[in-house]
């Protein structure tokens, strides 16, 4: 036990904010598990609409010094693979693609 009153003030910061830290770790866990459940079940839109919901959530994680950026980055790629593939196969076999998704940059042709 800490002696000293300027301890005793850091156990008590450090316990609220280890409280804090887990509420905001526990709540991107489950925005990430309705991701891929949504992915598991083959809903694409309900896949599509978690992921949309899941982003800010983890970028918020962020900021708030819970998870380091490149983590984010890397579980947001993980995570947005299979619909990018699903895109991606509907676009080689030619077929219409939502209009609310753009196309990938880097595909247009371009006047060379």
């Amino acid at each position: 036990m800490p002696h000293h009153r300027s301890a005793e003030k850091r156990l008590r910061q450090t316990e609220k904010r280890t409280a804090t830290n887990r509420s905001r770790l526990s709540r991107v866990r489950t925005f990430v598990k309705k991701v891929e459940t949504a992915i598991e079940t083959g809903d694409k839109t309900a896949a599509q609409s978690a992921f949309q919901v899941a982003q800010p959530e983890m970028h918020r994680a962020t900021t708030k010094g819970v998870l380091h950026k490149n983590t984010v980055a890397r579980k947001l790629s993980r995570l947005g693979r299979p619909h990018q593939r699903a895109l991606a196969f509907l676009r080689a076999a030619g077929a219409e693609t939502p209009a609310s998704i753009p196309p990938r940059p880097g595909l247009a042709t371009s006047a060379r």
